[in-house]
């Protein structure tokens, strides 16, 4: 767990070197409110982090359900994606715009969420974590952003519940900065 901060520190110093194509990108996110930079590791690939306060709903095996209707909880949460940028050069040859990584990508995905503000299901625990694969789009419309991403994920809690959900989709919308 020492050598986390380390190989973070590691990877930010490899992409000032190296990142070329992608961009540095601040944005401020609408759904799911928060604030993301995402940073160029190489020419083809950046490391988003994301922090907010946002909605989501209950994980099977994670939390204790009762009664009927949409199961929601307002919560802190982390995401951070590596993405890969597949298709850089054909938008690019295409005279597509690739402006602030304006592409489609496969990622690895980890979300975690802390101790809920308000909710309408009890969680086992205060702290749960996904991690997974996606694929998804990014885009630029002037300053707007548009994110879409889905993938299968395993989650878990601290407590040491888990379980697998097949498709789990992500809509984000926001504005560059």
């Amino acid at each position: 767990m020492k050598r986390t901060p380390l190989l973070l520190l590691f990877v930010f110093l490899f992409s000032y070197s190296h990142a070329q194509d992608t961009e540095k990108v601040w944005r401020i996110n609408i759904i799911n409110p928060g604030i993301e930079y995402e940073h160029p590791v190489t020419t083809e690939t950046t490391l988003s982090v994301n922090l907010g306060i946002g909605y989501s709903g209950a994980y099977p095996n994670l939390s204790e359900t009762t009664g009927t209707g949409g199961l929601y909880a307002f919560a802190p949460f982390a995401d951070i994606q590596y993405k890969w940028f597949y298709n850089l050069g054909k938008r690019d040859f295409q005279s597509k715009t690739v402006e602030h990584n304006s592409a489609n990508f496969l990622s690895l995905r980890f979300r975690t969420r802390g101790k809920s503000i308000e909710d309408n299901f009890e969680r086992y625990a205060n702290y749960d974590f996904a991690i997974g694969p996606t694929w998804g789009i990014q885009r630029k419309y002037g300053n707007f952003h548009l994110l879409l991403d889905l993938g299968p994920q395993f989650y878990f809690d601290s407590k040491g519940n888990s379980g697998f959900w097949p498709l789990m989709p992500q809509i984000n919308i926001g504005v560059d900065v």
